[in-house]
């Protein structure tokens, strides 16, 4: 019902609003492959959880405690992350667009970051020295490549699932599951869209890693092509069935009249 009260005030807003949908259900299960491949690339090559912060905050506790000390990748990993993420929130900021528009310069930012990834591990073979200068260098671009996609989908998509921490996508798996398949009244609204959100990205993940680990294999500081080639095809994604792309889109939600549409969808909203 809301959304055709939004169609019927203006196109554009509808078509905003359908640009948001398909992009919600397109890209978080592409962007959970870019995130497996990352990781596990990073882990083989760099001897570096790229996407996965958490794990490198586990390490160097480790090696505080029982001994040793990490390596300088480890703990720039989470400041450099954070330095990304709020990259990211200034360029959305500079952008002054919002949504499906935001999009694919976001993805262009990714793109760029793990195409420098791949350029330096090939030309500087990177990964026969991981605790090296251009190995380090390599990582933290690497990190923050995983750091924008993070803030991507949080400026854009909030309400997608995580694509590259899967403890929250198993959980919500499991009680989705158990709410869906009972007949007993559900502990949550919404089982069934949450299930099917969760179920795609995890399997996008676990896929990314094992075609990480297979292009780790037979194509050694090469394999970095790999989430390359798959962060370009989210740069070309798609944001409607007309096929008009997400450039399109965001020329289109630039100026004053992106800021006049904007302003009659918040009217609306609280109605």
């Amino acid at each position: 019902m809301a959304r055709m009260i939004v169609s019927a005030v203006s196109p554009d807003v509808g078509s905003d609003v359908r640009d948001l949908a398909r992009l919600e259900r397109q890209l978080p299960p592409l962007l959970s492959v870019i995130a497996g491949t990352v990781d596990v690339i990073g882990f083989l090559r760099l001897g570096l959880f790229t996407a996965h912060v958490t794990g490198n905050l586990v390490v160097m506790a480790s090696l505080l405690v029982r001994g040793g000390s990490p390596n300088i990748p480890q703990i720039l990993a989470v400041p450099v992350f954070m330095v990304a993420v709020a990259a990211v929130w200034f360029i959305a900021k500079a952008l002054s667009t919002h949504g499906a528009a935001l999009a694919r310069p976001l993805l262009c930012v990714q793109f760029l970051l793990l195409t420098c990834v791949s350029i330096l591990s090939v030309i500087r073979d990177s990964s026969t020295n991981p605790h090296g200068l251009i190995a380090g260098v390599t990582a933290m671009i690497a990190v923050s490549a995983m750091g924008c996609q993070f803030a991507l989908l949080r400026v854009v998509l909030p309400a997608a699932p995580s694509t590259a921490v899967m403890t929250g996508n198993l959980t919500n798996i499991t009680l989705s599951t158990l709410d869906t398949f009972t007949h007993t009244q559900p502990l949550t609204e919404g089982a069934d869209e949450r299930l099917r959100k969760a179920l795609k990205v995890l399997v996008g993940f676990f896929a990314g890693c094992v075609a990480g680990a297979v292009a780790v294999s037979w194509l050694a500081d090469w394999s970095w092509s790999l989430p390359v080639v798959l962060a370009g095809l989210a740069v070309a994604l798609p944001s409607s069935r007309s096929g008009r792309g997400l450039f399109e889109v965001w020329k289109r939600d630039r100026g004053p009249e992106a800021e006049r549409r904007a302003a009659s969808a918040d009217a609306l909203g609280q109605r």
